[in-house]
């Protein structure tokens, strides 16, 4: 089936955005968005359309456009551990979305994203720590300075780690979850692949089977209906000939 206009301005404009969200975007910028929006609108109409793609593409194209809608929301969030963590849970396209692209454009982002994200933590946590060292150079260390204040920052520096510790540990678990969640589907995928193979194979093998016996068969009947007519064929000429004998032709 040949592909329709309206797919192929959807393919543009989804290439476009991969584009952008691969890009390092600031505040004032609103093209992304308004972008996904006409996506999600070019997506709808494309799956009323008579000449809609098959619903594997329609499932990948799908898709593509939650995983860019989930990573605009991931944005707007307001602290990098919860950008990390919700960058986890995004699915991209399995698909190159244009021809000459190698690997998906969304796995691309994907990856992007997440090393952007885990660079703003790396930054966060590097400015806690220059904050709390600048703040202890302030502070005069002499016998005026009570324990209780040292007491307080020092806690306050290791409360902040524990905190980060804990972000990254439950990133891990995250990853360690969805890592064996898609495990688990790609198993099941083989197996239902490996068992439609089997029964196509076995239904291949029954057609075969089939296909001779009829064969068979046909020879059979060919073969007793010419005999049945060279017995007729006989009898009708040895009947001719009787004929002749017993009836002379009259002068």
């Amino acid at each position: 089936m040949a592909t329709s206009r309206l797919e192929i301005n959807f393919i543009r404009l989804l290439s476009r955005c991969e584009s952008l969200a691969s890009e390092k975007r600031n505040e004032t910028e609103w093209r992304l968005e308004k972008y996904v929006g006409a996506l999600e609108e070019m997506l709808v109409a494309l799956k009323k359309s008579p000449s809609k793609p098959t619903p594997e593409i329609l499932t990948d194209y799908n898709r593509k456009v939650d995983f860019l809608k989930g990573l605009l929301e991931a944005d707007k969030l307001p602290s990098p551990a919860e950008k990390s963590l919700a960058n986890q849970f995004l699915a991209p396209g399995r698909t190159p979305t244009i021809s000459s692209e190698r690997t998906p454009a969304s796995k691309t982002v994907h990856i992007q994203s997440k090393a952007r994200c885990a660079g703003e933590m790396r930054k966060e946590l590097m400015s806690s720590l220059d904050t709390d060292l600048r703040h202890r150079k302030s502070i005069p260390v002499d016998e005026r300075q009570s324990a209780a204040e040292l007491d307080a920052i020092l806690q306050h520096h290791h409360n902040l780690q524990e905190k980060l510790a804990d972000d990254m540990l439950n990133l891990a678990r995250n990853l360690k979850n969805n890592t064996l969640a898609a495990q688990n589907i790609i198993k099941q995928d083989n197996q239902t692949l490996t068992q439609s193979m089997r029964q196509a194979d076995m239904n291949f093998e029954k057609l075969k089977t089939e296909s001779e016996r009829l064969e068979q068969h046909a020879k059979k009947s060919v073969n007793w209906f010419l005999w049945l007519m060279l017995i007729v064929v006989s009898f009708t000429f040895i009947s001719m000939i009787l004929f002749i004998r017993l009836f002379p032709r009259l002068r």
